[in-house]
C-alpha cells in the first residue's frame, strides 16, 4: 500500500524573486547600492593615493641644497626629503652639547655628540633667532663622547658652514625603570631643546642634521644615502582592496536578509511540521520555482 500524496497548501508560497521585487526590499537594495558606492569611492581614493604620479627623481637627496629650501623652522620634514644633503652656516652655542646613546655607526655601537647650532639668518632664509640640532660626531665609548662634549662646551666652533643630511626627529622616549632619567637614547630636537641653556625666544627646526664633518676629535658619522622610495604604496593598495570587499559585502547582506525573509515566510505558510518536499524548489539562479 503506497503512502498518500502529501496535501498541498491552498496558497503557494512566494518565490525568492517575488520577495526581492517587493517595494521594501527594492528600497533596501537602493540603500545597499548607496553604501557600496561610498565604499567604492573610498577604494578609488585609496588607489589614487597608492601610486605617486610625480615621484622624486633618482638621486635627488644627493644634491647639496641650502637648508632654507628644504624645510622651515617648526615644520615637519617631507618624506621624500628625509636624508637630503643640505648646507647651512652659523655657530654652535657654548655649553649646549649632549651625549646621545644607543647609536650605531656602520654596525658599530656607540654614542653621538649633539649640539645647538644657531643658524646664520642670511644663509637660512630666517629672520628670528633659529637653532638646529646637529650631531657632530661618533664615539665608541661613553668616556670619549663625554670628553668631546665637554671640550666642545668650552670651545664651540664658530662661524662655520656645515654640510650633512637632514633627518626627521626620532621622537622622545621616556627612560625605562632603573635607567638614568637624564640619558638621551633618541636624537630628538624636542628633547634637546629642554636641555639647552640658551633657548629663550628662539625658533627650532623639527628635524636634525648629521654633520659630514666631525668636531671635537670625534669620528665622522656614517650617514649613507637613503633608499629610493617606491612610487607604489602597497599599504594603500591593500586598503583599496578592503573597500572593494566591503562594497561586495553590502550586496551580500541585502541578498542574505532578503533570502532569510523569504525562508521565514515560506515556513509560516507551510507550518512548522512541513515535510522538506513541500518547500518550493530553488533554481540555479537562487530563485524559487513555482511547482
Amino acid at each position: 500500500m503506497t503512502d498518500p500524496a502529501p496535501e498541498l497548501p491552498d496558497v503557494f508560497p512566494p518565490t525568492l524573486r517575488e520577495v526581492m521585487l517587493r517595494p521594501f526590499w527594492i528600497g533596501m537594495l537602493v540603500v545597499a547600492l548607496a553604501v557600496a558606492g561610498i565604499f567604492a569611492w573610498l577604494g578609488q581614493w585609496q588607489l589614487g593615493n597608492a601610486i605617486d604620479s610625480d615621484p622624486p627623481p633618482p638621486g635627488m637627496t644627493e644634491e647639496l641644497r641650502p637648508l632654507g629650501e628644504v624645510v622651515e623652522p617648526g615644520e615637519y620634514l617631507p618624506e621624500p626629503q628625509v636624508g637630503q644633503r643640505v648646507e647651512v652656516s652659523g655657530s654652535f652655542v657654548e655649553g649646549d652639547f649632549d651625549v646621545i646613546s644607543s647609536r650605531f655607526d656602520d654596525g658599530v655601537a656607540g654614542f653621538w655628540v649633539a649640539g645647538q647650532f644657531r643658524v646664520d639668518p642670511s644663509t637660512a632664509g630666517v629672520t628670528d633667532p633659529t637653532s638646529l640640532a646637529v650631531a657632530v660626531g661618533f664615539a665608541e665609548t661613553r668616556e670619549d663622547a663625554e670628553a668631546a662634549a665637554s671640550a666642545l662646551d668650552q670651545d664651540p666652533p664658530q662661524q662655520v658652514t656645515l654640510t650633512g643630511r637632514i633627518i626627521s626627529d626620532e621622537g622622545v622616549r621616556p627612560p625605562s625603570t632603573g635607567d638614568d632619567p637624564n640619558e638621551l637614547v633618541r636624537m630628538s630636537p624636542a628633547a634637546l631643546l629642554s636641555r639647552w641653556s640658551d633657548a629663550a625666544g628662539i625658533d627650532v627646526y623639527r628635524p636634525y642634521l648629521t654633520s659630514a664633518e666631525a668636531f671635537g676629535g670625534l669620528q665622522e658619522i656614517h650617514s649613507p644615502a637613503p633608499a629610493e622610495l617606491s612610487p607604489i604604496n602597497w599599504l594603500n593598495i591593500f586598503y583599496a582592496i578592503e573597500w572593494v570587499v566591503f562594497a561586495g559585502f553590502a550586496f551580500y547582506m541585502w541578498y542574505r536578509l532578503t533570502r532569510d525573509a523569504w525562508e521565514k515566510e515560506v515556513e509560516e505558510l507551510l507550518g512548522d511540521d512541513e515535510d522538506d518536499d513541500l518547500l518550493p524548489p530553488v533554481d540555479a539562479d537562487g530563485t524559487a520555482a513555482r511547482p
